[in-house]
């Protein structure tokens, strides 16, 4: 008798994707800063959350906080998704695909024309539309942020952009 193999079974999970409260800076920080300690995120201060919040969605069930993510403008229609992070007991469940997608909805509404992210999920990204690209095609990243991170001279994160 042969076993079956069968494909494990995703549950996502139900949840509000909103514009993130000032008053939630603090919850965002603590769940980014999960990340940061390891170096798969660059930190953020409460200060510069509550600053931007207005660039921040988040997911949200049962009243908590379970997911963030945010968007940074650099002009000419060119976007970043950044600060991507979920509750780890609930990675995998298209938490994050879903504050993605949200924000790909709201910044097509924007005019974007392009949307870039640098990530160590690139699988995330492709499923939704995005393409491996070159670190190189965003000097505005490069200058703006990465000039201050740990890895900069050594970047093992992956570029994806989607054009609209």
């Amino acid at each position: 008798m042969h076993s079956k193999k069968f494909p494990s079974i995703k549950k996502n999970i139900i949840c509000k994707i909103r514009r993130a409260k000032k008053s939630e800076a603090g919850k965002i920080q603590r769940l980014l800063a999960k990340y940061a300690e390891k170096k798969l995120l660059l930190p953020r201060s409460r200060e510069n959350i509550e600053k931007n919040i207005s660039s921040f969605k988040v997911a949200e069930k049962d009243g908590k906080i379970i997911g963030c993510c945010a968007v940074k403008d650099y002009g000419n229609a060119l976007f970043e998704i950044r600060s991507l992070a979920v509750e780890k007991t609930l990675n995998g469940k298209g938490i994050g695909t879903k504050l993605v997608k949200r924000w790909i909805s709201a910044l097509k509404k924007k005019n974007a024309r392009k949307i870039f992210a640098l990530t160590y999920r690139p699988s995330l990204f492709e499923k939704i539309g995005f393409e491996i690209v070159s670190k190189e095609l965003f000097p505005e990243k490069i200058w703006a942020d990465c000039i201050n991170c740990s890895k900069k001279d050594n970047c093992d994160e992956i570029a994806v952009l989607m054009k609209i």
